[in-house]
């Protein structure tokens, strides 16, 4: 069970830092600054607080996740590039023993067909796919809401 008090890590994986600037037609030209102020913004509502992290990194990623093992409630990840190749991820993930939601800004279904598999969905508790910089927001108030 998770504790309801301990903050909502978000996570996001490679090239998300580049936000605004890599491919604003696909992604939009929300920040990743951008996305960790509306994820701030939304958990206040309801009296929580998150801890954001970015790494382009697999293995600061995996790093940063066992740590939220005892720290963290739930875990909104946007594994980047890194949901189509990494068990690795994937396995980390389970660790903590909190809700995971996935989250991506585009609509990976609408796009190339290696984007249609993720390692992460089978082990998520929700994903969230197109709604832009907001699915942070819906992901960050459904974990609010249910741990």
């Amino acid at each position: 069970m998770a504790d309801t008090t301990a903050p909502i890590l978000v996570l996001n994986g490679p090239n998300l830092n580049m936000l605004g600037v890599r491919q604003p037609e696909v992604y939009g030209t929300a920040s990743l600054e951008d996305v960790v102020a509306l994820c701030t913004k939304t958990a206040a509502r309801f009296e929580r607080e998150i801890v954001a992290f970015q790494s382009n990194s697999e293995g600061e990623l995996i790093d940063r996740i066992h740590r939220a093992r005892g720290a963290e409630s739930g875990i909104v990840v946007n594994p980047g590039g890194l949901t189509h190749t990494s068990v690795a991820l994937r396995d980390a993930l389970v660790i903590p023993e909190v809700p995971i939601v996935e989250v991506h800004i585009s609509n990976v279904h609408a796009r190339e067909e290696f984007r249609h598999h993720s390692f992460i969905s089978p082990i998520a508790t929700a994903v969230i796919a197109g709604l832009g910089i907001q699915g942070y927001a819906a992901a960050i108030e459904f974990l609010a809401l249910s741990v």
